[in-house]
């Protein structure tokens, strides 16, 4: 990607301090904003403004409305880029949209919130952590005072979701995984969704990933402080992230991902089906 910078000649006295070339957001969201301005289905509502050496910052977010279904909407929030060096979630997720825009019934019923870029920060300085040093996925619901995560965790309150996804990848995986929150989600949800994506990607085999216990692919535990929602809710949502190898090819990712968040839709308003005729 190529960039035009200022060029500042220092005073001989001077000490020089080179400026990091950083990333703008507008590029990764140009595509979304496209679908968003062309659409009676996607509309753009950023929010959450914060500060960071001198420069205004906010939180992107996309609605997509389904078609009505026949119960109560299905409120689900999609998350990405939560670590700055990882946009191929934000990739991922301007291509689900597009998929959507050609079919809506896939979200049928449902209300997306979307929020491609969860680090602007860390998105412009490609670094994991924010401009701060933090790692924005250890600061959930810790009293943290990160700008982006008190912002966030007002969204999941505000929003009650019924389900929780968030996009990952990962440089030190071979192949693709999930965490889930529950035997049976990981069974009808994690299970289908990881399984349509190996049309594009292999699954991580290891009976070990990220230090925690893993099988076919599935994970039930995380680390503390993940972007998910807050404990003791009468009524908690799903919660899943997907994650791909990061060093495998960007299409396949996007693909991948895309194609899982395409299977999470049907098979969860499969199960609200279910529910709803016991």
């Amino acid at each position: 990607m190529t960039m035009k910078t200022e060029v500042t000649i220092p005073a001989l006295n001077e000490r020089h301090t080179a400026i990091p070339q950083r990333r703008p957001a507008d590029r990764l969201l140009a595509q979304l904003d496209q679908i968003a301005e062309g659409s009676t289905n996607v509309v753009k509502k950023s929010f959450g403004e914060f500060e960071s050496q001198g420069k205004s910052y906010s939180l992107p977010r996309y609605v997509f409305m389904g078609p009505k279904g026949g119960g109560d909407t299905i409120r689900l929030g999609i998350f990405a880029t939560i670590h700055g060096d990882e946009p191929e979630g934000a990739l991922a997720i301007t291509r689900f949209l597009s998929v959507l825009e050609k079919n809506p019934e896939l979200a049928k019923g449902y209300c997306l919130f979307i929020y491609p870029i969860c680090n602007p920060t860390g998105f412009e300085d490609n670094t994991r952590f924010s401009r701060n040093g933090k790692d924005l996925n250890r600061e959930f619901w810790t009293d943290s005072p990160e700008p982006e995560v008190r912002w966030l965790e007002t969204e999941v309150w505000t929003h009650a979701f019924d389900g929780i996804v968030t996009l990952h990848s990962d440089d030190t995986s071979d192949g693709m995984y999930g965490y889930a929150s529950g035997a049976v989600l990981s069974e009808n949800l994690l299970e289908p969704a990881l399984r349509e994506a190996e049309q594009f990607l292999p699954r991580n085999s290891q009976p070990e990933i990220d230090g925690f216990p893993a099988q076919n692919g599935i994970i039930t535990q995380c680390f503390n402080g993940v972007l998910k929602a807050p404990h003791n809710l009468q009524r908690p949502p799903f919660e899943i992230t997907l994650e791909t190898p990061q060093k495998a090819p960007l299409h396949r990712q996007v693909e991948a991902l895309s194609i899982a968040l395409q299977t999470i839709l049907v098979e969860y308003r499969y199960l609200m089906a279910i529910a709803a005729n016991i």
